[in-house]
C-alpha cells in the first residue's frame, strides 16, 4: 500500500495511490493524520483495504494534490557515512557503527514545496536516502525486535549546507536547516518493500542523473539503525530515520568539478518501489 499526506476539501487528510489518482480515506472516516493511521496499526490497514475494496471511490488527480510531509515526527534520526562509497568519496574511513545526527521538525517539507536556501550560507549539496518510518515506541530493542518496529519507507533528500557543516565535528548546523529535509511523496508499507533488496537509490538536477546506488549497499541496514538507535533515543510511531547516501554528491568531486545547488535548481529523489520526490530551489 502507498500511502500520502495531502491537502483535500480545506484541510489534511490521508490518501492512498489508486490506479487513476489518490484515494482521499479521511472522507470514507478515517484519520486526517497519517500518525493515527500509523498507531492504528495493522488493524487500521486491513480496514483501509476492505474500504478501498468494497466500491468506487473519488479519487483526486495525483498533479493537482498538495502533499504534506508524510508523518509528523517527534524526531528525525539521520545516519552518516552508512554507504562505503560516499564515505570514501569525502576521504574519510567506513565507521565501524552507526553515525547519528538529527534534523528538527521545521527542516521538513514536502513533495513539490519549495525550499530556500539561506543566502548568508553556501555550498548546498543534495543527499538521496531511504528514509525509515517507526510504527510503534522502540526503546533498547533488538535487531529482530526493530523489524517490527517499520510502518513503512519513503524518499528523502538529506539537503546540506557544507560550509556551514564544515565549521565544526558537529553536523547539525548543516543539516537542520529550515526545510532540508524534504521527505514523501509516498509511504511504501513494510510489506511492500524490503531495503536489504537492490531498490534504486537514484538524485537527479534539473534533469541530469547525479546519484545511483541501492539501498541494499548500508552499511548498517535499516533494522540495524533502528536498533541502535533505539538503544539512546526512544523511537515514536511516525518518527523517521534517514538512512544515508550513496556515492555522487558534490563535496565527493575535485574542487574545481563542483557546482552547488542554487535558486532554480530543481532536485528530484527517486527510490525503486516508492516514487520520486521533486523539490524545488529558491
Amino acid at each position: 500500500m502507498k500511502l500520502c499526506s495531502i491537502i483535500s476539501n480545506g484541510g489534511p487528510c490521508v490518501g492512498v495511490l489508486a490506479d487513476g489518482g489518490i484515494a482521499d480515506i479521511t472522507a470514507l472516516g478515517y484519520p486526517s493524520r497519517m500518525n493515527s493511521i500509523i498507531e492504528g496499526g495493522e488493524s487500521m490497514l486491513a480496514g483501509i483495504t476492505a474500504a478501498l475494496q468494497a466500491g468506487d471511490i473519488p479519487l483526486l488527480r495525483e498533479e493537482e494534490v498538495k502533499f504534506l510531509p508524510v508523518t509528523e515526527p517527534e524526531k528525525i534520526i539521520c545516519a552518516g557515512l552508512n554507504y562505503s562509497d560516499h564515505a570514501a568519496e569525502t576521504g574519510k574511513p567506513a565507521p565501524d557503527h552507526p553515525v547519528f545526527f538529527n534534523k528538527f521538525a521545521d527542516s521538513l517539507s514536502a513533495h513539490g514545496e519549495p525550499v530556500t536556501l539561506p543566502p548568508w550560507l553556501e555550498q548546498f549539496d543534495y543527499e538521496a536516502e531511504l528514509v525509515i518510518i517507526i510504527s510503534r515506541r522502540a526503546y533498547n530493542v533488538s535487531i529482530e525486535e526493530a523489524r517490527a518496529c517499520v510502518f513503512g519507507y519513503t524518499c528523502g533528500n538529506d539537503l546540506t549546507s557544507r560550509a556551514a557543516q564544515s565549521l565544526s565535528s558537529q553536523w547539525l548546523s548543516g543539516k537542520a536547516i529550515p526545510g532540508f529535509a524534504p521527505v514523501g511523496p509516498y509511504i511504501v508499507t513494510s510489506d511492500g518493500l524490503d531495503p536489504c533488496k537492490p531498490h534504486g537509490v537514484f538524485c537527479d538536477v534539473n534533469g541530469e542523473r547525479v546519484q545511483s546506488g541501492a539501498s541494499s549497499d548500508m552499511i548498517f541496514p535499516c533494522h540495524e539503525l533502528i536498533s541502535t538507535a533505539s538503544r539512546f533515543f526512544p523511537l515514536s510511531p511516525g518518527d523517521l530515520i534517514f538512512t544515508g547516501t550513496p556515492a555522487g554528491v558534490i563535496v565527493g568531486r575535485r574542487k574545481e568539478d563542483r557546482t552547488w545547488l542554487k535558486p532554480g535548481d530543481v532536485v528530484e529523489i527517486t527510490i525503486d518501489g516508492i516514487g520520486t520526490l521533486k523539490t524545488p530551489l529558491v
